[in-house]
């Protein structure tokens, strides 16, 4: 009987592996990675298949390779940014075909070019993503001619050739946009929606006796980053695009209203934070912690159905409800706090109107999904101005003037990308190392034929940031060799033509769908796709591939040295603004939420932006703590405190957040005069901190508006003392955030 159970068991959780298993392959093949993976490969495969047939196969590349420059700025966001981008980039591919093309026939102007061309493209970063991909594009189109052996009357025809191409992914890519104008922001929403459910099953896991909290709290920062990142992108989507936020569907007020209970879902798991080592010696031996977090990882489980639902666009009708549950823990809490052997449980109790709260947005989320066809929604039953929650990019020359100088990490950014791409040219144009090369081999190798793949790695490698060019540095090399070893199997064992032409379509699919999400995957796709299409152009697979790897090598090693010695940026230096930055949001947060509890009007709109400033400002640090911890030990300054000062600051978000939800919807503006006391002395210690770490402080002036003393101001409310247990919170963490600062600045 034993056995069976054990079995059975056994059973039960290989079938949820499958299941989950199962759920996440479907969800990638939902996802934006894998729709833009197929598009950027239809646009890339179509032009070289179809001249194929016509034995234009030459042309077709070409118009393959023009596609391809405009396929990294098909990011995801607005059609109208989309479109602009590309238009600018066509232009600007043009343009550089051009120059490069009449360049190359002199070694020192094609230097220049290259050193110049780089410069500008690379510090294009001063003007946002898209601006950056803009420039991304216009240096492959550089890459790709400069070691093109064209006549001079061919460059023209050449360079109108790839003009082609870009052309025709631009209205490929709007085409599918048109066709399906809602489904990037439905998928993204969607990702997003699984993102908050990670993060959601991480906080269930405090509660559990046997997770260690320091960890738990290392994976709860790191997965805020994932999120934060995601909602801005959503944001970008839906809030920027006119026919999203404006046009009088019930589909696109669907996106919107569930994107916008989704951030107060988010809001509502910051609030559930407590102190777990207190919980756990008070109320571990009940069993209700485990309760809980079996509750919490359901109610995951359900917002997970919900999110695959939208991401998936299929419908889902769930007979799932939380009432029970939440009215039998309710239950457990009364036991427990009559029982002699506990203390309070008010804290059990916070829990359990957190719980409530959750279940009503997961609820809210659901039936913005369920009615999305059959009933009118109101358009906009927030009172929220959409169009202040997107960052508005500044275009004007002043912006890229006032980076021209070396405090500037982008301009030390630039000039190290053209510096080192000179560099690199130089060594693909060295005989003395084809020399070397030979030497430690043992071979003639043919070194030069394609070495604009050493400048093509540097390009793809090198970033502004030392950690993320290492980890880049170390997928692109592991990618290549390993991808390389695959494609000389696939040649060396499929002999078929047509076998090989679908091993590379499958491959291309592959790379584009994987290079945003996991580059380690996607460039091991890649490489043996390039060894393929080689292979049908006639040139020698394994010769292909040894210089690949070695040029490979060769750029990895000048783009690693580079971004260590080369006007190097550390994370470091930006730590001080990163902490500032944080604690002005955090102060400014807090404000708001001290002004609507003394009476203060404070719109949904204005509350709104000072949260998501919160949340965007504290991924910022994280990831900028995240990339320090990735750099030499001898650069890195104070880890232990800026760790400490990261954890606080998430504390200190969430009882905020916590404090918000108790006081939203409520007249608490007859608060008492020690509430209010309590509120200035927390806003005074960020301010002070913020001072000392450089930043501006933020003036609180609700006080001042506050109606007479009530009479019964001696005689606060469950309320009012609920409130003020909270603000004691506050001001305790203001203290260790100030102590830790101070430590910092040591």
């Amino acid at each position: 009987m034993l056995l069976s159970l054990h079995t059975f068991a056994a059973l039960q959780y290989i079938l949820h592996l499958m299941f989950v298993q199962t759920r996440e392959i479907k969800s990638f093949f939902f996802s934006q990675y894998f729709s833009d993976g197929l598009r950027i490969s239809i646009g890339l495969l179509l032009p070289a298949a179809i001249f194929a047939q016509l034995n234009m196969l030459q042309t077709g590349l070409i118009i393959s390779l023009g596609a391809a420059c405009m396929s990294v700025i098909d990011n995801p966001g607005p059609v109208t940014h989309k479109r602009n981008a590309m238009l600018i980039g066509n232009a600007l591919v043009f343009l550089v075909t051009v120059l490069t093309g009449y360049a190359r026939y002199n070694i020192w102007l094609l230097g220049a070019d290259i050193t110049i061309l780089s410069f500008l493209f690379s510090i294009l970063v001063v003007y946002g993503n898209r601006a950056a991909a803009v420039g991304t594009a216009g240096l492959l189109s550089m890459v790709f001619i400069m070691d093109k052996a064209l006549e001079p009357h061919e460059i023209l025809p050449y360079a109108f050739t790839v003009l082609a191409g870009g052309t025709w992914y631009m209205i490929m890519s709007l085409l599918f946009f048109g066709i399906r104008p809602y489904r990037a922001a439905q998928q993204a929403l969607g990702e997003n929606i699984g993102d908050i459910v990670d993060f959601l099953r991480i906080k269930a896991d405090f509660y559990l006796p046997e997770i260690n909290i320091d960890d738990n709290y290392r994976k709860l920062v790191s997965k805020q980053i994932l999120v934060s990142q995601h909602q801005d992108n959503v944001r970008e989507m839906l809030f920027k695009s006119r026919l999203v936020v404006k046009e009088s569907t019930n589909y696109s007020r669907m996106l919107v209203l569930t994107f916008v209970d989704l951030v107060d879902l988010f809001e509502q798991i910051m609030a559930t934070h407590y102190d777990y080592n207190h919980m756990r010696e008070q109320f571990g031996h009940t069993g209700i912690l485990e309760d809980i977090s079996k509750l919490l990882h359901r109610m995951g489980n359900e917002l997970d159905n919900i999110g695959y639902a939208i991401l998936s666009n299929t419908s889902y009708h769930s007979n799932v409800r939380f009432l029970s549950d939440l009215e039998d823990l309710k239950t457990r809490v009364d036991a427990i706090g009559a029982s002699d052997h506990t203390g309070s449980v008010l804290v059990l109790k916070k829990v359990l109107i957190n719980l409530r709260n959750l279940d009503l947005k997961i609820l809210s989320i659901y039936r913005y999904h369920k009615i999305r066809a059959s009933k009118k929604l109101i358009k906009n039953p927030h009172q929220v101005d959409y169009e202040k929650f997107v960052a508005h990019q500044d275009f004007s020359p002043r912006v890229l003037l006032d980076n021209l100088t070396f405090k500037s990490s982008i301009f030390k950014f630039a000039l190290r990308v053209a510096l080192v791409c000179l560099l690199g040219f130089v060594i693909t144009k060295s005989s003395a190392l084809l020399h070397f090369i030979n030497e430690i081999t043992g071979r003639e190798i043919v070194f030069g034929q394609h070495s604009y793949w050493v400048i093509l790695t540097i390009i793809v490698i090198i970033k502004p940031a030392f950690s993320l060019s290492k980890e880049r540095n170390y997928q692109r090399l592991i990618g290549t060799i390993v991808g390389g070893a695959i494609g000389i199997a696939i040649l060396s064992f499929v002999n078929n033509d047509t076998a090989q032409f679908i091993i590379l379509a499958v491959l291309m699919i592959g790379a584009y769908s994987f290079i945003r999400v996991n580059y380690l995957i996607g460039i091991m796709m890649m490489t043996p796709y390039v060894l393929i299409l080689f292979r049908f152009l006639g040139v020698g697979h394994l010769n292909v591939a040894e210089e690949r790897i070695i040029d490979t090598v060769i750029g990895s090693a000048i783009a690693f040295g580079a971004n260590y010695l080369l006007f190097p940026t550390w994370e470091s230096e930006q730590l001080k603004q990163s902490l500032h930055d944080v604690l002005l949001a955090n102060t400014g947060y807090l404000i708001k939420v001290a002004e609507t509890i003394t009476g203060v009007p404070v719109n949904t709109t204005e509350y709104k932006l000072a949260r998501k400033d919160v949340y965007i400002k504290s991924a910022n640090l994280s990831a900028t703590f995240e990339r320090m911890t990735s750099e030499p030990k001898n650069k890195q300054r104070k880890s232990n405190d800026v760790h400490k000062f990261v954890v606080l600051n998430h504390i200190l978000s969430s009882y905020i957040a916590t404090m918000a939800s108790a006081v939203s919807g409520k007249d608490m503006h007859r608060s008492h005069p020690e509430t209010l006391k309590v509120i200035k002395r927390s806003i005074a210690v960020l301010n002070d901190s913020t001072k000392k770490l450089g930043g501006t402080a933020i003036e609180f002036t609700g006080d001042k508006l506050v109606a007479a003393e009530p009479a019964n101001a001696n005689k606060p409310t469950a309320d009012e003392n609920l409130l003020k247990e909270q603000l004691g919170f506050i001001h305790k963490i203001s203290l260790d955030i100030a102590k830790t600062a101070d430590s910092f600045l040591e």
